[in-house]
């Protein structure tokens, strides 16, 4: 197989039959080795019946349907662990990343890279906030994390198999495959281009789904929070040091009392709240070890025409 195509698919009705058509038309050309792996995140809509229908006329397709949503992340792990291509492209089912660019990320990577990213020189259709936020995320998690996650890019990449392989050897449970791929080292490049808006629905990615996501990112390739915790507790400790010389210098050198019980509560106020800041942050990272300690499957998969699959006992 030449080159296979990781779909996470969740309530995407409205944009697969255009998907599969611009897919085909972009990698017949390429070659005639290719497969279409669409991971299906639990979709509550007509997402897995298109999926089967598109199966049973093009042998290309291939489809695994999770017992539940897992995530976006998950999903896509789960069709890199089953692609057989030598390529491997990861590409939303939204149609904002266009599917004509795999050409030229094809094109690219047989010049002997191992990833080539497509990087967003524009984002057509996203909120003024939502472009700071992710803006900000990437040169946050730059600053703070030891391997550098190339500036305003997504999933949509294509990379080698001896990549492929690498991802998915590695075990965590909370998957941030840009941040791993980056971690994976090689030769590395980008391509740009121009995010187009939504084709059709509305976006799944709550704040709330970002937010964890940015946890997972920062947790996974960084101990910076816990170092900052640190930091954190020796800063506050060395103020009451102080609050304490001050207060033991007024009552026995200048013979007052420190008056104040605002200054007090300010003072407990400020201190609790550092210990409580300091406490989540630890308590994230023990989360993430609970997950990976209780072992459970990363995704549960209900029905695929995937070989391996349909051979295995599917739940």
């Amino acid at each position: 197989m030449d080159i296979s195509v990781v779909i996470p698919v969740y309530n995407e009705e409205g944009n697969l039959p255009l998907l599969y058509e611009r897919l085909v038309q972009t990698l017949r050309p390429l070659t005639t080795s290719y497969e279409l792996i669409f991971v299906n995140d639990g979709s509550t809509d007509r997402s897995l019946s298109l999926l089967k229908d598109l199966a049973k006329k093009d042998t290309s397709v291939k489809f695994i349907d999770f017992s539940k949503n897992f995530g976006h992340q998950l999903a896509a792990y789960a069709g890199l662990e089953h692609a057989s291509g030598e390529a491997i492209v990861i590409i939303d089912a939204d149609l904002q990343d266009p599917p004509e660019l795999i050409a030229d990320l094809y094109r690219t990577l047989q010049q002997g890279y191992d990833v080539v990213y497509a990087q967003r020189e524009q984002r057509k259709g996203e909120s003024w906030h939502k472009l700071l936020t992710a803006k900000l995320f990437y040169r946050f998690i730059n600053r703070l994390s030891d391997v550098e996650i190339p500036l305003d890019t997504g999933d949509y990449r294509i990379i080698s198999k001896k990549i492929k392989d690498i991802v998915v050897s590695m075990p965590e449970y909370n998957k941030f495959l840009r941040g791993q791929i980056a971690w994976a080292g090689f030769k590395q490049t980008s391509i740009l281009y121009k995010r187009d808006e939504r084709y059709a629905g509305a976006t799944n990615y709550s704040y709330a789904k970002m937010f964890k996501f940015a946890l997972d990112g920062i947790t996974a390739f960084s101990n910076m929070p816990l170092r900052l915790a640190t930091y954190m507790g020796f800063v506050v400790s060395l103020v009451a040091f102080f609050a304490i010389i001050y207060t033991l210098f007024q009552k026995y050198v200048n013979g007052t009392v420190v008056q104040g019980w605002s200054s007090l509560m300010v003072s407990i106020l400020f201190i609790g709240g550092v210990q409580l800041i300091c406490l989540g942050i630890i308590g994230e990272y023990l989360a993430r070890i609970l997950d990976n300690v209780k072992k459970r499957p990363l995704y549960i998969v209900r029905e695929s025409n995937v070989a391996e699959l349909t051979s295995a006992d599917v739940q």
